[in-house]
């Protein structure tokens, strides 16, 4: 849970972001803002040279002008969070980190992990240290930087079942639906598919510790969201409707970058906080 993971969208990927969700590109967005060619291409690039016209670019692309510019500006990370019941691990994947969770109940000491990362060992290391039984295996999508270490996961954990959205079907997993529920000891799960980034993304919300969790996968990162690479305008609702209407304290443990909260993304997502201004 260290504060230096950097966040996983700089202010260029979010734009980029909106203007492939809503086919917009470079030539269209210039006409529709009147923002000069040559400013947007350095916007676009990533240089933070004219606010007036970041602005123009935020209305254009329904993102809030406000929280952009503090993106811009690189003045917002999320508070940090720490919860009994919630490890994290980042760990590099190609170019970029992935992250994978352990969870479990403190008075049970029953647990669950939540997609594999790149090398399972350090989940299963810190189970062991911890006294943590893993039962089973959650996967948020099948996207291989979440289960590239499944099997090695599964071996290491022979009694845990490993499950998948029927949506997003995976060799080897058990398939369940919208609003299915398990229990991890004392906590409760409930599924929600949060699709939109993949066919069958799931969000597991997990009641029970001191604080509520949602595992979120690559629907929603801080400050920023998962690309649309199914479908732009189901993963934006799916994140406002099932996501963001959790509890403000809820704990948002995202598939790439730090953790965040529902407060927190409400007040500070560019996607999404002129809705609950």
């Amino acid at each position: 849970m260290s504060p230096s993971i950097p966040l996983e969208d700089f202010f260029e990927d979010i734009i980029a972001k909106s203007m492939r969700g809503r086919h917009l590109p470079e030539s269209a967005l210039a006409e529709k803002t009147g923002v000069p060619r040559d400013i947007l291409a350095r916007l676009c690039r990533g240089e933070f040279c004219d606010e007036a016209a970041l602005v123009k670019v935020a209305k254009a692309l329904s993102l809030d002008p406000r929280t952009l510019t503090m993106a811009a500006s690189k003045v917002w990370y999320p508070r940090a969070v720490t919860l009994d019941g919630l490890a994290m691990f980042n760990m590099p994947y190609r170019d970029m980190h992935v992250n994978a969770y352990l969870v479990w109940d403190p008075a049970s000491l029953a647990g669950a992990v939540f997609d594999t990362g790149t090398d399972s060992r350090l989940i299963t290391a810190q189970a062991a240290e911890l006294g943590v039984r893993i039962e089973s295996l959650f996967i948020t999508h099948t996207h291989n930087d979440h289960i590239a270490d499944l099997d090695r996961l599964k071996s290491a954990a022979p009694g845990a079942t490993a499950y998948a959205n029927r949506a997003e079907p995976w060799p080897g997993t058990e398939p369940f639906t919208e609003g299915a529920t398990f229990a991890i000891g004392n906590l409760r799960l409930t599924a929600l598919t949060t699709s939109g980034h993949s066919k069958g993304g799931t969000t597991y919300f997990i009641e029970g510790l001191s604080r509520p969790l949602a595992v979120v996968g690559d629907a929603l990162f801080a400050g920023s969201m998962g690309g649309g690479m199914v479908s732009f305008a189901d993963a934006w609702k799916n994140n406002r409707e099932k996501i963001l209407t959790l509890p403000d304290d809820t704990v948002l443990a995202p598939g790439h970058g730090p953790l965040s909260s529902v407060g927190e993304e409400k007040r500070n997502n560019p996607f999404f906080s002129a809705e609950f201004a």
